[in-house]
């Protein structure tokens, strides 16, 4: 297959270099090749039709459709950057890549996807020890994230909540009660979700609020030699399942406790001590106990200053190596924010473990500040430095006035005189700004596009924003 590569001045030497061992032209097309127009691709075309394929960077804006129609050669997007070309260019013919999308980008999708595709049939191919309103649990399934609600009785739009942590990959949602929680309260709570499909859990030792609950819970945490012999029948004849803890009697009698009372869908907590109590030790302690095993990892990250990407892998790889069926994790704290959407990608990172030695090149990760290769683009070519100036502590206020930035709801919103722009993108935002004839200074759209920007990575990383101060 014969390839035409326009590129530019400053990448000519990388994408030479990539290219060869193929049957593939490199021309220079100017200083940059995002700057590739499609007359120059028709002249380039024009000259030469034997090309099989053209391959434009994935920087470039233009469109290359009028001349894939005039020639019948097809014109596809390359890598965002020149450094990746080389991971592409084996690929031409054995997929087919995007007219649009970046190809760095449209494989890392479609690479997402695959492995998405393949946790899907992985999940439909095995038999679960048992099931929770058609979640399966054990068996050789993939784990599933449990996500916690603290006092959900006292927690303002539970349903939302809720149904936003199935949403972001809950498999099970547990809705914890604190001792001033009444059964009341329990019923309460179930009745305001009424509808919603997923596994429910409550949380509590309490009997009287365990009881409460039966009418729609699906999993009870947690019984043990004390409350099993007051609700252990009861949550039998429910069909609910149970997550098992020691208490005083140890774990393997109190799961024989709970056989005992008729509860066939049983979990073995052997309780998960957070880092500097015991973290290495009670590992030690999650061996076989004939049914799925939970892990609970949410204090392990609540209870420690880092972030919580790492850690949920981390867990996640525990999980795995213990063998666990279910990882318990929460979003109690700021720093946890998003914790369950982590905890998720953790797990089906380690569905795709078969046959592999570590969770490494799945197609998903969970990267979110560092990169996995950085780029090695050639170095600028200049002539001549200026030293960039201190922005003067003074400034001129744009007459057609100031801007009051802020983040809602997952959105970018620029306010002045009591009318709000809306939007997810900064660009977008600003785009609209400058439409509206909002902005008569330059050195006031330079600001404004640097705290729209700002605004748009405390979204991404769902940290606090700050208008003016530093990110």
């Amino acid at each position: 297959m014969r390839i035409l590569l326009p590129t530019g001045k400053v990448t000519y030497t990388i994408v030479q270099e990539a290219a060869k061992g193929f049957d593939a032209d490199v021309v220079v097309t100017g200083e940059l090749a995002s700057f590739l127009t499609p007359g120059q691709v028709r002249s380039l075309l024009s000259s030469d039709a034997s090309y099989d394929l053209v391959l434009v960077s994935g920087m470039c804006t233009a469109s290359f459709a009028d001349v894939e129609q005039e020639t019948g050669i097809p014109i596809y997007r390359g890598p965002r950057h020149a450094a990746d070309i080389g991971l592409v260019l084996p690929l031409i013919g054995k997929i087919e890549l995007s007219r649009d999308i970046p190809a760095d980008e449209f494989l890392s999708g479609e690479r997402r996807k695959e492995a998405l595709a393949r946790i899907s049939r992985k999940e439909a191919e095995r038999a679960p020890t048992f099931a929770l309103r058609g979640v399966k649990i054990g068996g050789g399934t993939r784990i599933k994230v449990l996500a916690e609600i603290m006092d959900a009785h006292r927690t303002p739009d539970l349903r939302t909540k809720v149904l936003k942590f199935f949403e972001e990959g809950a498999d099970i949602v547990d809705l914890g009660f604190g001792f001033d929680a009444t059964p009341d309260d329990v019923r309460a709570v179930f009745r305001q979700l009424e509808g919603i499909e997923g596994p429910l859990a409550v949380d509590t030792q309490d009997p009287a609020l365990i009881k409460a609950s039966l009418f729609r819970a699906d999993l009870i945490l947690s019984l043990q030699e004390e409350n099993i012999p007051q609700v252990g029948e009861k949550v039998a004849e429910a069909g609910c399942g149970a997550v098992i803890v020691p208490g005083e009697a140890g774990l393997l009698a109190n799961i024989r406790l709970a056989e005992a009372s008729g509860i066939t869908r049983v979990i073995a907590d052997p309780v998960l001590q957070p880092c500097g109590s015991g973290l290495v030790e009670s590992l030690a302690g999650f061996t076989d106990p004939e049914c799925p095993l939970f892990f609970g990892a949410g204090n392990v990250i609540e209870l420690c200053d880092a972030d919580s990407v790492g850690m949920c892998a981390l867990l996640a790889g525990m999980a795995y190596e213990t063998g666990a069926s279910v990882i318990f994790c929460s979003e109690h704290s700021d720093k946890t924010t998003g914790c369950i959407a982590e905890m998720r990608i953790a797990t089906d990172m380690m569905a795709l473990m078969d046959g592999r030695p570590y969770p490494k090149d799945l197609g998903i990760d969970l990267f979110r500040i560092k990169e996995k290769r950085r780029r090695r683009e050639p170095p600028l070519e200049y002539t001549e430095m200026i030293q960039a100036s201190p922005m003067p502590r003074e400034i001129t206020y744009d007459p057609r006035g100031n801007y009051r930035i802020g983040i809602e709801d997952g959105y970018i919103v620029a306010v002045r005189n009591g009318k709000a722009i809306k939007g997810t993108k900064w660009q977008d935002v600003l785009f609209t700004i400058l439409q509206t004839d909002g902005v008569s200074l330059f050195d006031h759209a330079g600001y404004l596009g640097a705290e729209l920007f700002k605004a748009e990575l405390a979204i991404r990383f769902q940290r606090s924003f700050e208008q003016d101060g530093p990110f």
